[in-house]
């Protein structure tokens, strides 16, 4: 699979073109168009639980969509919800790690699973369950706004917002703490932070999805019956 991204930073558009027979999973309502003849099936990747699971706990939807080029080759064009650029990275040599919301689509021979990363998830905030990409190929991330890469050194440290994370690769040590003190993050907005210790690159977003979803149920009408 070859994936090019027209469109970027602000709309971006992945153009994930196949070979005959060929296949590419995505997110369900991710497709934006596709080439003549290629076929399309909606299923739960790895069976009910484990589909179940990534629903529920990874945030992403229980059906995947399998897009499969005809015997003359295809392609697939995906795009995410929210405005903001895409960001491809192959798995093959190291698995990586996906907040939720962010897996947009991957190629036939990855494996999309859900991972524990902290603690917060247990309440259905941001952060603790991941999105665990592995296997072989490449996979297709979204974030909302900009996309920021950080490469740690060893030993290097980095802390990120939990609603700016996009991703990051396997071998980066990685805890979720709050800010210190009830206080400190009542009276600086921010709560929960991903501490990341490296080798290894992280990924994060320019905007924080969680945040206007924030600001829309302050400033929306309530609805009456």
């Amino acid at each position: 699979m070859q994936v090019s991204i027209r469109h970027n930073p602000s709309f971006a558009v992945a153009r994930c073109t196949l070979t005959g027979g060929e296949t590419v999973r995505a997110e369900s309502g991710a497709m934006m168009a596709t080439s003549d003849g290629v076929g399309v099936q909606a299923q739960m990747q790895g069976g009910l639980m484990k589909s179940l699971k990534r629903s529920v706990l990874g945030g992403e939807s229980l059906f995947v969509t399998t897009f499969t080029a005809p015997t003359q080759g295809g392609w697939v064009d995906v795009a995410a919800n929210l405005p903001g650029d895409l960001i491809v990275r192959d798995v093959s040599a190291k698995p990586w790690n996906l907040s939720r919301g962010s897996y947009l689509s991957s190629e036939g021979g990855v494996e999309i699973d859900t991972k524990w990363g902290g603690f917060r998830n247990v309440f259905g905030g941001e952060g603790g369950f991941l999105i665990h990409a592995s296997g072989s190929g490449q996979v297709v991330a979204s974030c909302y706004g900009a996309l920021d890469s950080v490469t740690l050194g060893a030993g290097e440290q980095l802390v990120v917002d939990s609603g700016h994370m996009v991703a990051f690769e396997d071998g980066i040590q990685m805890t979720l703490r709050r800010i210190s003190g009830t206080m400190a993050s009542l009276k600086s907005g921010e709560g929960v932070v991903f501490e990341f210790t490296g080798p290894g690159e992280v990924l994060m977003q320019s905007r924080n999805p969680g945040a206007l979803i924030t600001w829309l149920t302050q400033v929306l009408p309530f609805t009456r019956s």
